[in-house]
């Protein structure tokens, strides 16, 4: 599932996700409820315009975004 993320640029390049773009509906981000690293990437659990939360991952060494999960409200 093809995701394009827009972020913000603080003192780093894309430091955190502030709107996404899936299967062609920009949702912009609410909040971010949670943030974590590994050696590679950066997740963060945001809470969309729509309700629901997503989990994003970007991968620092190709500047790619994914969709990891969906966390559906009132599910």
């Amino acid at each position: 599932m093809g995701i394009r993320v827009e972020c913000h640029a603080g003192y780093k390049a894309d430091q955190e996700p502030r709107a996404f773009t899936l299967e062609g509906v920009r949702h912009p981000v609410l909040g971010i409820a949670d943030r974590w690293y590994d050696p590679a990437a950066t997740y963060f659990k945001v809470r969309a315009d729509d309700g629901h939360q997503y989990l994003l991952r970007h991968d620092r060494n190709e500047d790619e975004w994914t969709l990891v999960q969906i966390f559906l409200a009132n599910a």
